[in-house]
């Protein structure tokens, strides 16, 4: 299996319910570096993966929509507690909307799955994998 990750990163404010979440419970900000890894089991006739250049263009695209917003007030996230692991799995998820509407070029649709990471720090990160 080929792959190929694209960086970005996002910078939120959220909070959670529930005591498993201690003093994060309150108001507070996450900054976080965001990989999506591209998987496919044969290069494309340009012997690559995907476009890198699109495929940073989309990561960045999809960050944006929730870069420097309070989770807490976005309707999409209403209830919800917007964990690293649930964060993973909207940005995976649009990232694959965007793969099938064509975003990532004609090569893309050779594409077996993605992963998306959001690392917390150098010590903490979660990922969500799907299949495209």
């Amino acid at each position: 299996m080929f792959s190929i990750t694209v960086r970005d990163h996002i910078m939120v404010a959220h909070s959670f319910r529930g005591a498993v979440f201690g003093p994060a419970q309150r108001l507070h900000g996450a900054t976080f570096l965001v990989d999506a890894t591209f998987r496919r089991e044969q290069l494309d006739e340009d012997n690559i993966v995907v476009d890198i250049g699109l495929a940073t263009r989309e990561l960045g695209a999809v960050v944006a929509e929730l870069n420097y917003r309070n989770l807490d007030n976005e309707p999409d996230f209403a209830g919800v507690n917007t964990s690293t692991e649930f964060l993973a799995k909207v940005v995976a998820d649009r990232l694959a909307d965007r793969v099938r509407r064509g975003a990532l070029g004609a090569g893309a649709r050779g594409l077996a799955g993605l992963t998306v990471t959001l690392r917390e720090s150098h010590v903490a990160w979660a990922s969500y994998e799907r299949a495209l």
